[in-house]
């Protein structure tokens, strides 16, 4: 059996850290297990082993601030004239669009 004496290093917005490794401890998984078997499965696969894509939908931080603030105005607008749905029928529209 060989030492486990690499050491990797990661730079993450500690309330992502905090969230991820919550969830890791539900399922009683340590950080370093979980990296050892990611890049178990980088060498099985030779890929990243899940799908790395562009979302279709508008992200914030692809939008200058003048689009964004043009879709939120539109939103509030839609949203004072009452062109809205109530929430659990957009998320039953969410959740059949999934």
């Amino acid at each position: 059996m060989s030492n486990k004496t690499a050491n990797v290093t990661a730079r993450v917005q500690p309330e992502i850290k905090q969230q991820a490794e919550s969830v890791l401890d539900r399922l009683g998984i340590p950080v370093s297990v979980l990296i050892d078997s990611l890049y178990r499965q980088i060498i099985m696969t030779n890929s990243i082993p899940y799908s790395l894509s562009i979302p279709a939908i508008p992200t914030a931080d692809a939008m200058s601030k003048a689009d964004f603030d043009a879709m939120m105005g539109k939103g509030l607008a839609q949203a004072k004239a009452g062109e809205g749905l109530e929430l659990d029928d957009a998320f039953a529209k969410i959740n059949a669009s999934i």
